[in-house]
């Protein structure tokens, strides 16, 4: 089941959801519009390797946008920070922005109960696009959990994705075992 408005703003009162900045009228009928935060990234090399710990580079969008290439891989970040502590959040991009050819997330688009923090956009686009910090780039959606959860995101030992953050975070498959 997917959460309302009216429902989502009563978690919010509640504390159970948490988004800042938050601003009522980024709130739909059942999701809540989020915005490109100021900083893109890219990797460091072309050819990246899911063993080892592949860097990247963060770079500040310009007053005028930046320009997204395909080909590239863009790692984002959301200018709001959330907390979701009794529901599981998606992310989804907008139809406004699919429409313009940008993708915002290649599998990722799901977020764990008590996951606390911005969402890293893993960004491709199908031709070149202009971008600009606090544009409206996606949409969380909330789901009811059934069941108990067991451990919070937050409170797990090896969560990969716990460091607060206002910049893109690197993939950290390499810290995986296998």
């Amino acid at each position: 089941m997917i959460l309302s408005d009216k429902r989502i703003l009563e978690e919010i009162e509640k504390g159970t959801i948490v988004i800042s900045p938050y601003d009522r009228k980024y709130l739909g009928t059942n999701s809540y519009d989020v915005h490109l935060g100021k900083y893109l990234a890219t990797y460091k090399d072309r050819i990246l390797d899911a063993r080892a710990h592949n860097e990247i580079e963060h770079f500040e969008i310009p007053e005028e946008g930046y320009v997204l290439q395909p080909g590239t891989l863009y790692l984002g970040v959301t200018l709001e920070y959330t907390e979701t502590h009794a529901h599981v959040p998606f992310l989804e991009g907008k139809s406004s922005t699919g429409r313009l050819g940008i993708d915002i997330h290649a599998t990722a688009g799901k977020g764990d109960v008590g996951f606390c923090n911005t969402w890293t956009l893993e960004i491709s686009c199908a031709q070149p696009v202009r971008v600009y910090a606090g544009m409206p780039i996606g949409q969380l959606i909330y789901f009811v959990v059934e069941g108990d959860v067991e451990t919070l995101y937050n409170k797990k030992g090896n969560a990969k994705y716990n460091g607060r953050t206002i910049k893109p975070v690197e993939s950290m498959m390499w810290k995986n075992q296998f």
